[in-house]
């Protein structure tokens, strides 16, 4: 874990007056603060996004993530037709981020971003992602296509997303070779039962080349919310179509033992006085590393309740850590810790 409050940790921290709670950090080494909780996914009509926008900037969120599905021109997670930022703020006090892959016939990045922006109504985005890396494509073409859109003034950073820490490192070095602008930051899955990558080979990037880690599924697609203890209930995200992979995944062996681990920690989340889902949330803040942690929220009631998961971090002492810890029986080891 990242030591806390120096001026090299990867997440240097401040609260911000108006916000209670919230708290704002560096996106990697760059200059760019975000809150420590970010709205990233809201699948309902524009009315609801609308209100979840709205409801998370009143409390404290600066940071939305968007996505784009190009094959289909689609929007992805953005179920409406535009960005729509609280009437009362400026633009410059969000930070909007989003996705694009330009594998097949959108090679051209600023042909993919360009569209994002007219969905998304917007002049420039703070952080667009290369969403997975493109096999097809040499690091060079992807690294100077992302300095392209930035020069461009369509984007101010870029970072990626689900790209191996060897395929971070490269664009780093590529960029360097040719003058270019290197990432600030990867998305990456990371919750209590995925943390290899958060955990050990992300910090080491932060340490070598300053790339930040913004993070994504807290609730690992609402296994840890606690719904499926009994099984897929009609009506979850499992039942639906398109979602057997995580049906399946529920009900596998390894499904039933994490099913079993999260009853204990249930009875954990119940003697700190919250729910499973804000201990899953606040165990995710806690890493120092993390600079946000991307939330999904289906309506305002849950978008609050997963807010609330700040409240929990002070609670979150060495003794429960360990305690969970001891449960989960995953906690990865860096090199650092073989050698001590």
């Amino acid at each position: 874990m990242y030591p806390e409050s120096t001026t090299d940790s990867p997440a240097r921290l401040s609260r911000q007056t108006g916000s209670p709670g919230m708290i704002y950090k560096n996106l990697g080494k760059s200059g760019l603060r975000v809150s420590c909780l970010g709205l990233g996914e809201w699948e309902r009509g524009f009315g609801m996004a609308e209100q979840l926008v709205c409801l998370a900037y009143e409390n404290g969120i600066n940071l939305f993530d968007t996505a784009e599905v190009y094959a289909a021109g689609k929007v992805s997670h953005v179920s409406c037709n535009g960005f729509s930022p609280p009437s009362l703020c400026r633009r410059s006090s969000l930070v909007i981020t989003t996705k694009i892959f330009w594998g097949g016939k959108y090679v051209d990045s600023s042909l993919g971003l360009k569209a994002s922006l007219e969905r998304l109504q917007l002049e420039y985005v703070d952080v667009v992602f290369a969403n997975r890396p493109d096999p097809n494509t040499p690091m060079e073409e992807t690294v100077r296509a992302m300095t392209h859109v930035i020069n461009q003034g369509m984007a101010m950073y870029w970072g990626t997303s689900r790209w191996s820490p060897m395929e971070i490192m490269e664009a780093y070095s590529v960029a360097r070779q040719f003058n270019q602008i290197p990432p600030i930051c990867e998305q990456a899955e990371y919750h209590m039962f995925q943390r290899e990558k958060v955990e050990v080979q992300l910090p080491e990037l932060f340490h070598k080349i300053g790339v930040g880690a913004m993070t994504w599924s807290p609730l690992a697609c609402g296994i840890i919310s606690g719904k499926y203890d009994s099984g897929v209930p009609p009506y979850s995200r499992a039942s639906l179509k398109g979602y057997q992979w995580l049906k399946d995944k529920i009900l596998s062996e390894e499904g039933r033992r994490q099913q079993a681990k999260l009853k204990e920690l249930q009875a954990i989340a119940e003697r700190l006085g919250c729910t499973l889902p804000q201990l899953a949330i606040a165990w995710c803040l806690r890493n120092e590393g993390v600079s946000s942690v991307l939330l999904g929220a289906s309506n305002t009631d849950q978008l609050m309740e997963n807010i609330a998961a700040i409240q929990v971090l002070p609670k979150l002492s060495s003794s429960i850590t360990h305690e969970v810890d001891s449960i989960l029986g995953n906690k990865p080891y860096s090199k650092k810790d073989y050698r001590s």
